[in-house]
């Protein structure tokens, strides 16, 4: 069903919103202004909207004159009148300390691009101030009245008077979908158009239909007549027959016309009869005997019947439009029927599957603008709160140097044996000597084990002008049984495959260095040492926890007898990322991971390591920056949606850092957000699905989804709809992507921020003004995510302004990072150092 609305008045201008927010309009209550401006007066209107159960509208009104001379003088004069007039209307009433919301009805040709902006495209009904066209009456307006400064004003809204018209409906009416204007001068219509899933209203402005020919077969020489004696020839064609200004000009050209022919008035016309402008609703017999005219009783059914026929056709061209824009609506609706109830005859018969009410809308120009700008203020209300609650993830510029400036201070408290316990950042040193410098060669093993699957690598170093490595892999399986068994049983397994993948790949029984990429919490003393703290991961093999894994393995290697090997490096896989970049770029110095977990991994001066003895050279120092923030370095830039993920997470107060950055955790960010904008009545209509309340039901792969530049806002809804929120509008699917920037973006600003002061010690550490390194960077998110590798890259280079940052992405540090410190680690051994 669709509900049409008219107003005898005319219209003009622009004014977008969303019938949603129209006919959720019983909750908006208070008093609101209106400015109805479209003639020599104008109206100043107070409006109050009141719901005690029912819904109840009360107006009062002012009407005041704009004189000639300011009509026609300057635009500074006319805004002046009327903001003095508006502070004349507040005294009157007693309000003008209240700063109240105003809704502007302006009715000139505008293009407007908000909905409180509106650019006069030219003047119309004699108005003629200067400076206005072209111009922002709303801002015009404003500036008025600051001038004056005894009084202000929200202005929320300018509308024309089609929204108006159907705004002031749609309060009582919810169908109410399309305002439309058939008066004296003018017919538009507006009217809600779906485009993907939301809603516009649209000014047709049809009036101007026929102006490129399209009704030259049916226009008359009566209306061709017409048209050459208006102000703007071959202009508002449509309008120029239907509309009161013009159809009672049409009757009395065809009156002239019958008359010269003879066949009305005995064939005698008079002076008034071919001057006289006439409106058709005044033609009866004494309008012709004011026009000089002596009508026998059959001239006036004559003059009767053309007065029918005229105005017949005026409203089946009227219908017939119509017809078009509710067809328009229903396929937009893909509404499989609309049944016809009442409309006039013509409706009817065009549209037979639409259900049309007529009915007179009251005042919709002043009424209109005032639901108009309730809508508009408690959207504005909204808008405030949401943009209140996501600044609270919005990060300062300020705030990033602090970021960077305690973390600087953590990484030192980290080095410094006196104060290491204490330290949330570790800086564990890794015995990783140097990077690969091309000349590495050689076969080298790796053994990536970090879960119940690993895998066994061959790689092959080759140096020279023909520089390369060239890997072989096989994946190997890890039964729960040995998981959950004895120590032994499980290094004995793990040997097993290496002999199978040896044999696999022809070299049964060789002898070769072998890296060892162990990804568990240990703690290391040496490059091929480290020893098991815990384990994680759903491993429990026992007689390993507090025992190096280099040694447990090379003692399952001694009982098979099978092969030897050398196990020459545990490695973590921060390190192999910066490893494998490095041997592509000698400048990489730093290794970042931005995954499911965050760590970074750099090339320290020696002299400040002061857990390992020795001044000379440099070592790689593994960071484990993830803790930065369990001392409560973070704080003060941690939300209530980030002490909520911390809450319900494993290991609560740990991991402050990470749990802010990295993708084990965004999602459930952005999913406590959703919840405090649902329950605030903010977002999805206030309805909470019971998916959404599902801890990790929001993965972080979504927001990579998201906020896709390629992504349609119709494909942003089916996310929300695998949510269980299938009655989320385009409205909702727009604030979900916002709150997805919003949270990613923070982490890409804080991970910036840390690493800007990893790279700026490093540039202090060898005391140089400029430094140009490279950072080698691996991880899901960092990959993945549409935007926050950009993000994290300016942060980077605004933070750290006299460092020439390159960010390589690492391919495979775990397997072939393993063998490139093993190769290095080869090469220094042969060295002698």
């Amino acid at each position: 069903q669709y509900t049409v609305y008219c107003n005898m008045k005319k219209i003009q201008a622009f004014s977008p919103d969303d019938l949603e927010r129209i006919n959720n309009f019983r909750s908006k209550t208070g008093d609101f202004l209106a400015l109805d401006l479209g003639g020599t007066n104008f109206r100043v209107l107070l409006v109050r909207v009141s719901s005690n159960g029912k819904q109840k509208v009360e107006m009062e009104n002012q009407i005041y004159a704009i004189p000639e001379n300011i009509m026609r003088g300057s635009g500074t004069e006319l805004f002046d009148h009327i903001a003095e007039c508006l502070a004349n209307f507040l005294e009157k009433l007693g309000i003008k300390d209240k700063k109240l919301p105003l809704g502007f009805t302006f009715s000139f040709p505008c293009q407007q691009t908000k909905l409180d902006e509106s650019f006069l495209v030219s003047w119309t009904k004699g108005f003629k101030a200067s400076g206005v066209e072209g111009r922002d009456v709303v801002g015009l307006l404003r500036k008025a009245i600051k001038k004056r400064g005894d009084f202000d004003i929200d202005i929320v809204a300018v509308i024309n008077d089609t929204v108006g018209t159907m705004m002031t409906c749609g309060y009582d009416d919810h169908h109410c979908e399309i305002g439309l204007i058939v008066g004296e001068s003018l017919s538009y219509i507006c009217t809600h158009m779906l485009a993907e899933i939301s809603r516009m209203c649209v000014n047709m402005e049809w009036g101007a239909f026929g102006d490129d020919g399209a009704l030259d077969d049916i226009r008359t020489e009566f209306d061709r007549e017409i048209d050459a004696g208006s102000l703007n020839p071959g202009k508002q064609l449509f309008e120029k027959m239907i509309s009161g200004m013009y159809i009672g000009e049409l009757v009395r050209l065809i009156l002239v016309k019958m008359a010269k022919d003879g066949l009305l008035f005995q064939g005698h016309t008079t002076p008034d009869l071919l001057t006289t402008v006439i409106m058709l609703a005044c033609i009866a017999e004494q309008v012709l005997r004011g026009l000089g005219l002596d009508p026998s009783p059959e001239d006036c059914v004559a003059t009767q019947r053309v007065c029918q026929i005229v105005s017949t056709r005026a409203a089946h061209l009227c219908a017939a439009t119509l017809a078009a824009v509710l067809r328009q609506i229903r396929d937009n609706k893909a509404a499989e029927r609309l049944f016809a109830r009442r409309l006039n005859k013509m409706v009817r018969l065009l549209v037979p599957d639409c259900d049309v009410r007529f009915l007179r809308s009251e005042d919709g120009s002043g009424k209109g603008a005032a639901m108009v700008t309730a809508v508009a203020h408690r959207l504005a209300k909204q808008h405030a709160e949401r943009q209140r609650i996501l600044n609270t993830l919005r990060l300062s510029r300020d705030q990033l140097l602090e970021v960077k400036k305690r973390m600087e201070e953590e990484m030192n408290r980290g080095l410094a044996k006196k104060t290491h316990a204490t330290a949330t950042v570790k800086m564990l040193p890794t015995f990783v000597r140097s990077t690969p410098d091309g000349t590495e060669r050689g076969d080298f093993l790796a053994l990536d084990l970090g879960g119940t699957n690993f895998r066994v690598l061959l790689v092959r170093v080759r140096s020279g002008k023909r520089r390369s490595v060239e890997m072989h892999n096989k994946i190997y399986t890890i039964p729960q049984d040995i998981t959950q068994g004895t120590g032994e049983e499980l290094f004995d397994h793990i040997v097993h495959c290496i002999a199978d993948f040896l044999e696999y790949m022809g070299m049964k029984g060789a002898s070769l260095p072998l890296g060892f990429t162990f990804s568990f919490p240990c703690h290391q003393t040496r490059l091929d040492q480290g020893i098991l703290i815990k384990w994680t991961k759903g491993f429990k093999a026992s007689g390993c926890e507090g025992e190096d894994v280099a040694t447990l393995l090379k003692d399952a290697i001694h009982r098979s007898e099978d092969f030897d090997l050398d196990v020459v490096a545990v490695v973590n896989d921060t390190v192999g990322t910066m490893m494998t970049c490095g041997y592509e770029d000698p400048q990489c110095e730093v290794g970042l991971i931005v995954g499911t977990g965050t760590n970074t991994c750099y090339m320290e001066e020696m002299s400040n390591v002061e857990l390992v003895d020795g001044d000379e050279g440099r070592m790689c120092v593994n960071m484990e920056w993830g803790a930065f923030g369990d001392r409560g370095e973070l704080d003060d830039l941690c939300t209530e949606f980030d002490r909520a993920v911390d809450d319900q997470s494993t290991y609560p107060g740990k991991q402050r850092y990470e749990k802010m950055i990295s993708g084990m955790y965004l999602g459930e960010i952005v999913r406590n957000v959703l919840l405090d904008f649902t329950a605030k009545g903010l977002l999805f209509r206030g309805k909470l699905s019971e998916r959404l309340k599902t801890r990790g039901i929001f993965e972080t792969k979504f927001l990579s989804q998201i906020e896709s530049d390629r992504l349609a806002l119709r494909q942003v809804r089916s996310i929300l709809q695998h949510l269980g929120l299938t009655s989320s509008t385009c409205d909702d699917s727009i604030l979900v992507k916002e709150v997805c920037s919003v949270v990613s973006k923070r982490a890409a600003q804080l991970c910036g921020a840390g690493l800007s002061a990893v790279i700026d010690k490093i540039r202090l550490n060898r005391g140089l003004e400029k430094l140009s390194i490279t950072v080698g960077v691996d991880g899901t998110l960092y990959k993945l995510h549409p935007h926050f590798a950009t993000i994290m890259r300016e942060t980077l280079r605004d933070l750290a302004p006299n460092c020439e940052v390159t960010l390589a992405q690492s391919e495979d540090g775990s397997g072939k990072g393993a063998a490139l410190i093993t190769a290095v680690a080869c090469r220094l051994r042969d060295a002698g150092k």
